[in-house]
């Protein structure tokens, strides 16, 4: 397997939205409080995976239209989330070139060309680009998110980002991760899809393992950088905190397992561009 982190553009939040901990509360994290200045940007990442039985792309990042001109557009993207106050809480920027479907446009590919979209959720900095890459072949979220989005779609999640996909859930077929339960795309265990749980219902991280037994983590939002599982920062931002922290520590083990060749969050500043082989 090959594995491009590609980057998705920026997100801008409050620092205690993805470094809050467990005492944070939801209004701290929303940045409300806290002056622009305090404000961080942090890299939106998606991967393409080079798999031998096809083409897997995880998250999708932002939308060019909330982006039109390559720079942050406060009114861009209020219309593309469709949320006011969802712009209060994340601002958004891609620069040319960043957008899904302009890396692959790149890479000489057309999104007919993935034969699945793997959503670790549906949070705007995830599923925003979601349309850029509708005619994939298969557009997949565990059936816990879709639910969760339902139930809170006026603040967090705007169906429109969706809307007219082909978006479907699967369902569970293996016991791995803190919430016991997994999905194994394939059937030989090279793509595990882990619920991960706390930071939403339905929150995945991707695992990729070779024959070898080595293997690389995904971990979305289960943390927002190395120094999260290593330090057992929980993010600001949680639905279920006991869970969150549950879900870190099964990031945290995961991470250090001798087998695994990279651990990486979806926001890890420290995290650049390039490619793995695995």
């Amino acid at each position: 397997m090959r594995i491009h982190i590609l980057r998705t553009g920026e997100v801008r939040v409050s620092t205690f939205l993805p470094f809050g901990g467990d005492n944070c509360s939801l209004l701290k994290a929303s940045g409300i409080t806290t002056p622009k200045k305090d404000w961080i940007w942090l890299p939106v990442c998606c991967y393409l995976i080079e798999h031998p039985r096809g083409l897997i792309l995880v998250d999708t990042g932002w939308h060019r239209e909330m982006s039109p001109d390559g720079v942050y557009d406060k009114k861009a993207q209020i219309k593309s989330l469709g949320s006011w106050l969802l712009y209060h809480v994340n601002q958004g920027r891609i620069p040319k070139g960043e957008a899904i479907d302009e890396h692959l446009r790149e890479m000489g590919l057309k999104p007919g060309d993935l034969d699945y979209v793997l959503l670790t959720h549906l949070d705007c900095d995830h599923a925003n680009g979601l349309r850029a890459v509708s005619d994939a072949k298969r557009i997949l979220c565990a059936p816990e998110e879709l639910a969760c989005a339902r139930k809170n779609g006026f603040v967090r999640y705007q169906k429109k980002w969706w809307n007219g996909v082909d978006l479907r859930t699967f369902e569970w077929n293996g016991s791995e991760g803190p919430a016991g339960k997994s999905f194994d795309l394939l059937g030989d265990g090279s793509v595990v899809m882990v619920n991960i749980p706390g930071h939403c219902d339905g929150l995945c991280a991707v695992k990729l393992t070779n024959p070898e037994g080595k293997f690389v983590l995904l971990f979305a939002d289960g943390g927002y950088a190395t120094k999260s599982w290593q330090e057992m920062i929980t993010s600001g931002v949680a639905l279920d905190k006991k869970m969150q922290r549950k879900s870190l520590e099964w990031i945290r083990e995961q991470s250090l397992d001798s087998q695994c060749i990279a651990s990486l969050a979806t926001h890890d500043s420290n995290v650049e561009p390039h490619v793995i082989e695995l």
